[in-house]
């Protein structure tokens, strides 16, 4: 049974913690906000730019760009992984990784057996994981959230169109956590690579004149559009993360909270009883005097 020293040790380190978490879920809450924004104000410009290029490959030779025409055999694969750099934020990173685990021994499971899948890790978390597994990381971007740059984007998509232009792949996935709710992200594994042609009514309906030339236009959006979707991607997974912090670090304290009323029970018993002791020793005592 523990002694009363022992309870009170235990309250102050539950409470040196709950302060922690609860700082912690405050910082999360600033950061959220900021990085909420900037998910939120990237979508439209990213939607319109796939939608656009979609539009524009479904009408023209698609052989026009290597980027949008598909390749009958897929023999090689890349899975683009995007995690956190840190910790204490749930199953956020558990979960993207058996994401992305999945793809490759389930949807690719016979190139992998034969070594036909890569990797490009984005986040210390994934990194580790997979680099600790020997798994083919082509390139690793740990502590890329710390400094969260445009630029790095810009080198990822430039990495993976540089492969599959290359032929060293032939499908470019991306394993990422967009964010949808505080309480709950969207585990999400799109295909980057090759562009798929969007048709609708509306669009098949119409016929434009395409100035200077559609082979110009895509040439020019290709790019954008691979920059600005893995951009919008890291900044949905940045968003889903801090919300997952401030959820865990929100449940922490208020585990810390309960674990505090049962160690104050505890104590409280403990000092009764303790108390109560003393008396009848007393008391004892005091007979033992009196005869």
């Amino acid at each position: 049974m523990p002694t009363l020293k022992d309870i009170r040790v235990r309250i102050k380190g539950v409470k040196s913690t709950q302060q922690v978490t609860k700082a912690m879920k405050m910082v999360a809450a600033a950061k959220l906000r900021r990085a909420q924004e900037r998910a939120v104000m990237a979508r439209p410009y990213a939607a319109k730019l796939k939608d656009m290029l979609g539009s524009l490959s479904a009408k023209v030779d698609t052989s026009l760009n290597p980027l949008l025409s598909g390749r009958s055999e897929v023999n090689k694969a890349l899975v683009i992984l995007i995690t956190s750099d840190r910790g204490l934020c749930g199953a956020f990173n558990t979960n993207i990784i058996k994401l992305a685990y999945k793809t490759i021994h389930e949807d690719f499971a016979d190139l992998h057996s034969k070594g036909g899948v890569s990797m490009i890790c984005a986040g210390s978390r994934g990194f580790d994981f997979f680099r600790k597994r020997d798994y083919k990381i082509v390139k690793g971007y740990p502590a890329v959230f710390q400094n969260l740059d445009f630029s790095t984007a810009k080198e990822i998509a430039d990495t993976a169109s540089g492969m599959y232009l290359r032929g060293e792949v032939d499908r470019v996935i991306v394993a990422y956590n967009e964010f949808k709710s505080v309480l709950a992200p969207n585990l999400k594994a799109e295909v980057l690579l090759p562009i798929a042609p969007v048709t609708s009514a509306k669009e098949s309906s119409s016929d434009y004149i395409y100035e200077p030339s559609p082979s110009a236009i895509i040439d020019e959006l290709v790019p954008k559009h691979l920059n600005t979707q893995i951009w919008r991607m890291m900044l949905e997974s940045n968003a889903a993360e801090q919300a997952a912090r401030m959820a865990a670090m929100d449940s922490a304290t208020e585990n810390a909270k309960e674990l505090l009323r049962t160690l104050n029970i505890s104590y409280n018993r403990a000092r009764q009883a303790a108390i109560t002791t003393e008396l009848s020793e007393i008391v004892a005592g005091a007979e033992a005097l009196s005869s």
